[in-house]
């Protein structure tokens, strides 16, 4: 672990590893993401461990959830990376040639990487994947509240890289206070929208160009023509996985009245079925991260409880609970919800739906269940969030070649496959010209060659 005083000195220690040019060879790049996937694999047991230890994550859930979006990610970028790294060549205008225009992507230098608490390896670790790609540097900060797995994380990175090259810093609000008083060439930062407001000001100061994964109140429209059954079943799975501690979660539904009734019995087997008739004893089933978001949760349980509500302190327990006949003016739609607690707000007009959603604050995700192509389409165009996913949900996170991201409150700046390069790449426009044709048209004295230069660019 690395003291606050020591953070100076390893952020200056890792510009000057920067400048050595040893990251930027490519071959250097997939030897670290190789290294990276062995390590993982190497301490997969210890880092199942953890996650329980953190969340009573279920090993499906470390595996599905965490382990298996680093390794696809990995396994994508290395197979890409040789492409992605050549230089682009441009249009050029016909004013400029002979000549040709590229874009040359370059490593940024030093990044910050500051992890959440929900999937806190998986978040920790797969932007890392793009830095290492990127021929970057990177300090990664895991959160504090999920202690056992920010403790792993240390101990596989260390054990992997050398601390000018890639380190761990491990601590508090404190911790995370000093880092952002040190210059970075880019900070990337997955956690809450007040927070993230915080790290985009300290940013500010540097001119550090910041990466923001929040979240917000993800809506999950439910129309009438759906297949009832799998409908219900993926709802059920997307709000209730780890215990409904995901910025992409089903915040709320929005289904319509007249099949509402069968949804919520639908929804009611899927969580039989899924943790059986009392979830407290299921070995699937998540836990609250801490007593400070479990009491800021159990304050929720209000209201027209249709399943659910049980609760249980000492094992940071809540019970898959949904709340019927929820207002939009309700104070558990004031904000993310960040827990198995689902609000079903009914409707019959899809245009009072539309516009409560684009009232509000731009959300990470949005869920539509319908076979109806016409109001896919108008969702589509009518709404803007983050990331939409048609009759599912949570996947569309996993598919490597879509970036990820918010709009808005919900975030700034996307990531995943070779967009997670790109984060941390700066493209560098480059022209290139010959000592051909040099045109002293351009050129001192300009008397009489207005006219002609106006003809040349369109403007007569």
């Amino acid at each position: 672990m690395i003291g606050q005083s020591l953070i100076g000195e390893v952020v200056s220690k890792q510009r000057q590893f920067f400048h050595t040019g040893a990251t930027r060879d490519v071959s250097f790049r997939i030897e670290q993401l190789q290294n990276l996937k062995q390590a993982i694999i190497k301490y997969d047991l210890e880092i199942t461990q953890a996650l329980k230890a953190d969340l009573n994550k279920p090993e499906f859930e470390v595996y599905g959830a965490e382990l298996s979006l680093i390794f696809t990610e990995i396994t994508d970028t290395i197979k890409h990376l040789n492409n992605w790294v050549k230089p682009q060549r441009k249009r050029l205008e016909f004013t400029f040639l002979p000549g040709s225009a590229y874009l040359y992507p370059e490593p940024l230098g030093v990044a910050l990487i500051i992890g959440p608490w929900n999937y806190p390896f998986q978040l920790s670790l797969l932007p890392l994947v793009g830095a290492i790609a990127a021929g970057n540097c990177a300090i990664i900060k895991p959160s504090e509240i999920a202690a056992n797995t920010s403790h792993v994380i240390n101990k596989v990175i260390s054990n992997i890289f050398p601390s000018e090259y890639i380190t761990v810093v491990e601590g508090g609000v404190e911790t995370t206070q000093e880092l952002l008083q040190e210059k970075f060439d880019h900070i990337f930062f997955t956690g809450g929208t007040a927070v993230g407001k915080i790290i985009m000001k300290e940013a500010a100061k540097h001119l550090t160009p910041v990466t923001l994964e929040l979240g917000g109140k993800s809506p999950c429209i439910v129309d009438t023509d759906i297949n009832l059954e799998v409908s219900a079943r993926r709802i059920t799975w997307g709000k209730f996985l780890n215990a409904g501690q995901t910025c992409i979660a089903p915040d709320y539904l929005l289904v319509h009245k007249s099949i509402k009734q069968d949804l919520l019995t639908a929804i009611a087997d899927s969580l039989k079925e899924f943790y059986g008739q009392n979830p407290i004893n299921s070995v699937d089933y998540a836990r609250i991260i801490s007593q400070k978001h479990y009491t800021r949760l159990v304050n929720y349980l209000k209201g027209d409880i249709y399943l659910g509500g049980e609760c249980d302190s000492e094992q940071l327990f809540i019970a898959p609970t949904i709340i019927n006949n929820v207002l939009w003016q309700d104070s558990i739609m004031e904000e993310e919800i960040f827990g198995p607690i689902l609000p079903v707000i009914e409707y019959e007009d899809i245009n009072e739906v539309i516009t409560a959603i684009n009232y509000r604050p731009k959300p990470l995700a949005l869920y539509l269940f319908t076979n109806n192509q016409d109001l896919q389409a108008r969702i589509l165009r009518e709404t803007s969030s983050g990331g939409v996913c048609i009759n599912d949900t949570i996947k569309h996170c996993g598919v490597a070649s879509l970036p990820f991201g918010g709009v808005g409150d919900s975030g700034i700046g996307k990531y995943h496959g070779k967009a997670s390069f790109d984060v941390f790449s700066h493209y560098k426009s480059v022209l290139k010209r010959n000592f051909v044709f040099d045109l002293k048209v351009l050129y001192p004295p300009y008397e009489g060659k207005l006219p002609m230069l106006k003809r040349l660019f369109g403007k007569k």
